[in-house]
């Protein structure tokens, strides 16, 4: 979080700050935001550079965002890594960026995505893979009934938190791909992850498969989709970022990718 808002303000320094109509999240211009990192379909499938799949978490596209990503980080996601362990957490976090920008190319191939929020969705799918994998395990005992009745808790919670989620994903400017990706990538992930710890031999081989096979057959269909279908419909402007924003922004100033423009 601290580099996340570190990484912002360096941007406003070089960058500058776009007009409201721009940028209505009080951020930089677009293509400050592709100059950092941010997913730019043109460049992951024509450029190949596939870091870009990971790198938009690490940017927002400006203060509330910012504020609004870090608040959840600092409390759901922060009690997740604690109950996880950083191992877990990370492996979560960086599966569901990747799933979560790779449905942003397929869906929106033509603008330029950064946040961490398919990450954070992530972690809540993955919580209800864990609340699926642990309510496979005994109740007996008194401790695994209260255990079992905290878990009940949990999952209502979370699954509260994921429709919410949902709701405000289809708000303007909001990438609700990027969520919807990060969402089924933290699910599928966390069903191999949690379903390992469940004592049960049937039910542990049950749910690793479930996951295992969800997990290839999404994030193979998705790369093949992104590579052979999506390429075709990604708009050439998008290789000149300014020149792409300025058809709609006629006081828009490219900054950080001048020399590039000037050269298109």
């Amino acid at each position: 979080s601290a580099a996340q808002t570190v990484i912002l303000i360096a941007m406003l320094i070089q960058c500058g700050i776009a007009p409201m109509q721009v940028n209505p999240m009080v951020g930089p211009y677009p293509d400050a935001l592709s100059y950092w990192g941010g997913k730019n379909a043109y460049n992951i499938l024509y450029d190949h550079e596939y870091w870009r799949l990971f790198t938009p978490i690490m940017l927002h596209a400006g203060v509330f965002h910012l504020v609004c990503n870090v608040a959840v980080q600092l409390d759901t996601g922060a009690f997740f890594e604690r109950e996880w362990g950083s191992l877990i957490w990370l492996t979560i976090y960086l599966a569901s960026a990747a799933s979560g920008s790779i449905l942003s190319v397929i869906q929106a191939p033509n603008s330029v995505g950064v946040g961490s929020s398919s990450s954070v969705c992530g972690l809540f799918g993955a919580k209800l893979a864990e609340a699926l994998c642990r309510s496979r395990e005994s109740t007996k005992s008194q401790d695994r009934e209260l255990s079992h009745a905290i878990l009940c808790e949990q999952f209502g919670s979370t699954l509260c938190s994921v429709v919410l989620i949902l709701v405000f994903s289809f708000i303007p400017y909001v990438d609700w791909a990027a969520h919807v990706g990060g969402l089924l990538g933290g699910f599928s992930v966390g069903m191999m992850i949690f379903g390992m710890q469940i004592k049960t031999w049937n039910w542990k081989l049950i749910m690793v498969l479930f996951g295992l096979i969800l997990s290839s057959l999404g994030f193979a269909s998705g790369i093949l989709h992104m590579i052979d279908e999506t390429k075709n419909g990604v708009a050439e402007e998008m290789a000149d970022v300014c020149g792409y924003y300025m058809q709609f922004f006629e006081d828009y100033k490219c900054n950080c990718m001048l020399e590039q423009h000037e050269e298109n």
